[in-house]
């Protein structure tokens, strides 16, 4: 059974002070999902979640939350009539109250009050913590004290801006997990930003990709990776490159890798000049291949090792070899390219190009 549509932007435009930072903005979430807004900086990501917030107005368009408009040009909903729990990048806790007292601030007229701190500091496991102030916590744990904050009052919908930004790398990524699992356990929609992929892949169901106030795609982590939408969408997330190829039948390109077959159509004619997007697992230890490349740099990653290589045209890939295939820089390897699931975009021009797809940091 298909769940009930929560969240609905329709061709929103929004921005600050009459500038236009995000446009022709169309996305939605359906209730109990997690959705992610996902980009560099200045992008809009951050623009969109505040004007869902009831912080920013719109210029175009329409914010549905629950079925009802809380947002379109000339009308704003007030932030807090709209049922939406909000977790800041900073926290935003208050210092001269306790765990307890900043879990209470939203359901100070609850009438079973001491019931539900108790339920949300068990649910983000701070039980016991209740009489600290925030100075005494962790960083980890002054952002478990700030969801549950955002979820005492049972939001409709939780946004989450830049939540574990201000942690070490181990702890962010143990926290994203958890609160993926604390949102799931209570049903509870929400929509987080972050620039930080792993993240993004962790906690959501739904991940948006932005560029320049445009949203790109809007999908599954899965399909982003294995079915971009656009050539940026397909550099912007994982690890891979693009090489220019030939169209030679619908799923036929020839490369200088030799000629590649996918499991997949397309409908351009043949001839056509295109990109291929090939990621590191695409690319095989092959000992006997007549394939061979050139090592020119590798990184250990513990269960694999990947292998910057360089082919005979000067074009470089990168591949991922099992770590106990251990080679120096400088050495030629064999290698095979098992990319069944062939992604390609249309190229302008037919001279080989070859770009690099760097990952974003």
């Amino acid at each position: 059974m298909s769940q009930p549509l929560l969240l609905n932007l329709r061709e929103l435009a929004c921005g600050y002070g009459g500038q236009r930072v995000v446009q022709n903005l169309n996305l939605h979430l359906n209730a109990g999902d997690i959705g992610c807004l996902l980009g560099s900086s200045g992008c809009g990501k951050t623009t969109t979640l505040r004007a869902i917030a009831g912080f920013e107005p719109v210029h175009e368009g329409e914010i549905h939350l629950g079925g009802e408009v809380i947002s379109r040009a000339g009308f704003t909903l007030a932030p807090e009539k709209r049922r939406i729990g909000m977790v800041f990048q900073d926290y935003a806790l208050f210092p001269h109250l306790t765990v307890a007292e900043n879990v209470a601030f939203g359901i100070r007229k609850h009438p079973q009050q001491a019931r539900v701190i108790s339920e949300m500091l068990e649910l983000v496991n701070l039980g016991g913590l209740d009489k600290r102030y925030p100075h005494e916590l962790s960083g980890g744990q002054q952002q478990r004290v700030a969801l549950a904050r955002a979820l005492a009052p049972e939001p409709q919908l939780l946004l989450l801006d830049e939540p574990f930004s201000n942690l070490d790398v181990e702890l962010r990524r143990r926290l994203s997990h958890e609160v993926r699992d604390i949102l799931k356990s209570r049903g509870t929609s929400a929509i987080l930003v972050t620039h930080d992929q792993e993240e993004a892949f962790a906690v959501s169901d739904h991940v948006g990709v932005f560029k320049e106030g445009r949203l790109e795609q809007w999908d599954t982590p899965y399909n982003l990776y294995h079915e971009p939408a656009t050539p940026f969408v397909a550099s912007f997330i994982g690890q891979g490159y693009f090489i220019r190829g030939q169209l030679t039948s619908p799923d036929t390109v020839t490369t200088e890798l030799g000629e590649l077959r996918g499991n997949r159509a397309y409908t351009w004619p043949a001839g056509s000049a295109v990109d291929v997007l090939l990621r590191p697992d695409d690319l095989v230890h092959a000992p006997d291949s007549a394939l061979k490349v050139r090592i020119i740099g590798k990184s250990f990653q513990g269960a694999a090792t990947l292998y910057r290589l360089q082919l005979a045209t000067g074009s470089q890939l990168e591949a991922v070899f099992p770590s106990h295939i251990d080679y120096a820089p400088g050495t030629d390897v064999g290698i095979q390219v098992a990319a069944d699931h062939l992604v390609l975009f249309a190229a302008a021009g037919s001279t080989p190009v070859q770009s690099g797809v760097r990952r974003h940091a």
